[in-house]
């Protein structure tokens, strides 16, 4: 009995420990992110949305954020050898065709994931085969990535009409809830925002 009663304290013991580890290093922050997780922030406490970086701009003039005040913003961070990207860009496209002409600019930032997706025609090609009609830009060091403390492929923000940041999703999913959001934020009076 005896035997058998430290084999499931050391059992439970265990468990803690790996729980706890997992806990302080973000094991489980990695785990959670790659199911999907999403973060809407109230308007009076979200925050101004970094400035874009610098890159190569594909089927757009260069956009400034400063100058999309009064539109709502979708920014998706994305790769485009990354599968989970793939899989969210039929929702972003939708998206885009929706509710472009209501107020929505859809902003894809291409931070690639490994060398050849550096390449400036490389993406141009993919952008042209896979359909997409917004806007693109490159963002080959990481600059606008590291604004907005992304750390995984895809990462979504919406921005407000007055440039706040009002949420954001990590990982596929969540379609119905941002297109909620979307549709909220557009309703939105904005007379006070530009």
């Amino acid at each position: 009995m005896d035997r058998w009663r430290n084999m499931l304290i050391g059992i439970v013991t265990g468990v803690i420990i790996v729980a706890a580890l997992s806990y302080a290093t973000g094991v489980t922050k990695l785990i959670r992110n790659s199911f999907g997780s999403s973060t809407e922030y109230k308007s009076s406490g979200s925050a101004a949305a970094p400035d874009l970086a610098n890159g190569d701009w594909i089927n757009s003039a260069p956009l400034k954020l400063q100058d999309l005040r009064g539109r709502v913003v979708l920014i998706e961070f994305w790769t485009f050898g990354c599968i989970n990207c793939r899989n969210t860009l039929p929702f972003v496209k939708s998206w885009h065709d929706r509710y472009q002409a209501k107020g929505l600019t859809v902003i894809g930032v291409h931070s690639p994931e490994f060398d050849e997706e550096r390449n400036v025609e490389s993406l141009r090609r993919e952008v042209t085969s896979l359909d997409l009609r917004y806007a693109v830009v490159t963002d080959n060091d990481y600059e606008t990535w590291n604004a907005y403390h992304v750390e995984a492929w895809p990462t979504a923000f919406l921005l407000d009409k007055k440039g706040r940041i009002r949420w954001m999703h990590v990982g596929e999913g969540g379609y119905d809830e941002a297109d909620l959001l979307i549709q909220k934020l557009l309703a939105e009076n904005d007379h006070a925002g530009k």
